[in-house]
């Protein structure tokens, strides 16, 4: 396993300054090129959202809300409380600067990608609609950018697995549970083993049933589970009311410290937080519109608006929620291990010794409803490699490696998906940049149709 990891940490080298220049230089572009429209109309997103302009006859499969819902479920999770607290151990408090910025660009990247899963939605081999970077390559750019769909979908098959979810539980529940002082002696490893099989069940009782299981499931868990966790952190906030202020004062001052201890410098700063934001909200990564091709609509602009909803809520708001805790209770000067036990260490410290249970079951929640919406994203990179029948395999294949997820070092999970991600940017932004010109159309459009009264 060492030489694997060593092997994934030298080539993620090479391919996180491609990342670095898609996802900041190309988001940056693209709100210039926008000139800033889509943020002007986040109100109205808000109410599209809420279901204000839906048409039950619009084509597709699932509501703005479940599509919505079902995006933020896969991103809502152990990247906004385990990832923040990786990138804080490995960067200190300065990081989430990174993060916000790679948010607030994100939101545009959203908002683009997803308008164009919907403007090229196609059918599958078995006649349903289904829309996605795949598509809007082969679609939009044409079918001499075929490869392009091909690539993306290949990384796709590691990048959309439920591995660093099914990780990082199993360390939650190893360091509160604690199975082998409180319950039969087994080995760690065992209990490892028995914790990955039980989440590998579970996710599979859900995930066989098809897309609109999942987004009913994650339209029932992802709101509740925001709201614990968010007066859970709010209960914290009270409590340390004296040390916020001084907690966003020191993210902000050490996001320009050049004596970081990240190697490469300020630059790898940088870089530490654009990965971490983009494990957090995915923006340029293309899964989400996977999910937002499947809405019922026929308006591209409106899901755009939708979509970048998703990096405001994941990252600006519940990352830095994270981050709050994790900094104010003084856990990040403390933890020795990578990951979740930092943030399980700032929840005990801040909630009166219990916090730390009250977490595993926020994580509890959060991870499954991850491992419920991953799997649809891997399922479409196979279908679209393959067929609609084919495609359907890859839920046996994600469920297999919850289980060895469960049994192996952090550092691989991480180095794995890291590197899955920044090949899926590639493509996925290519094609986004390229098709911009199209969205742009559409959306002046769609603005005088909104002054019109019309849309």
């Amino acid at each position: 396993m060492n030489v694997i990891n060593d092997f994934l940490a030298l080539i993620i080298t090479y391919t996180e300054w491609i990342m670095l220049f898609f996802v900041i230089g190309g988001g940056v572009f693209l709100m210039f090129y926008s000139k800033l429209k889509p943020y002007k109309y986040f109100k109205h997103a808000i109410e599209i959202t809420a279901g204000k302009h839906d048409n039950p006859n619009d084509p597709g499969e699932v509501s703005h809300l479940q599509a919505l819902s079902s995006a933020v479920a896969a991103t809502v999770g152990l990247g906004n409380i385990s990832g923040v607290a990786i990138a804080i151990y490995m960067g200190g408090p300065g990081v989430v600067f990174w993060i916000w910025i790679t948010a607030l660009v994100g939101m545009c990247i959203k908002f683009y990608s997803c308008s164009l899963a919907i403007m090229y939605r196609d059918n599958d081999s078995e006649g349903n609609l289904q829309g996605g970077p795949m598509y809007y390559i082969t679609k939009g750019i044409g079918e001499k950018a075929k490869p392009l769909a091909t690539f993306f979908c290949i990384a796709g098959l590691f990048g959309f697995l439920g591995v660093f979810t099914a990780n990082q539980f199993t360390q939650t529940f190893m360091n509160v549970v604690k199975p082998d002082e409180t319950i039969i002696s087994i080995g760690e490893f065992n209990w490892k083993l028995i914790v990955g099989i039980s989440l590998a069940l579970i996710t599979s009782a859900v995930i066989f049933g098809g897309l609109k299981k999942i987004a009913k499931v994650a339209t029932t868990i992802v709101p509740f589970m925001v709201l614990v966790y968010f007066l859970a952190v709010l209960v914290v906030m009270f409590t340390n009311a004296s040390e916020i202020l001084p907690s966003l004062k020191l993210i902000v001052v050490e996001a320009f410290n050049f004596d970081t201890m990240v190697k490469g410098g300020f630059w790898g700063l940088v870089i530490l937080g654009v990965r971490r934001a983009m494990f957090s909200n995915e923006s340029g990564l293309g899964s989400a519109p996977m999910y937002h091709g499947q809405s019922k609509t026929k308006e591209p602009i409106q899901e755009g608006l939708v979509a970048m909803l998703g990096p405001f809520i994941d990252t600006i708001i519940v990352c830095t929620l994270t981050a709050i805790v994790i900094i104010l209770s003084g856990a990040h000067l403390e933890a020795e291990s990578n990951g979740i036990i930092m943030t399980l260490i700032a929840f005990k410290k801040s909630l009166f010794g219990y916090g730390d249970v009250l977490l595993m079951i926020i994580v509890a929640a959060f991870a499954l409803s991850t491992l419920f919406t991953y799997s649809y994203y891997g399922v479409k990179s196979l279908s679209f490699l393959t067929n609609a029948k084919i495609g359907k395999y890859y839920n046996w294949y994600f469920v297999g490696t919850i289980i060895f997820a469960a049994v192996v070092s952090v550092d691989l999970v991480i180095n794995l998906i890291d590197l899955a991600y920044a090949l899926m940017v590639i493509p996925n932004m290519i094609a986004v940049l390229y098709l911009a010109p199209q969205v742009n159309k559409a959306m002046n459009l769609y603005i005088l149709k909104l002054k019109n009264g019309s849309a």
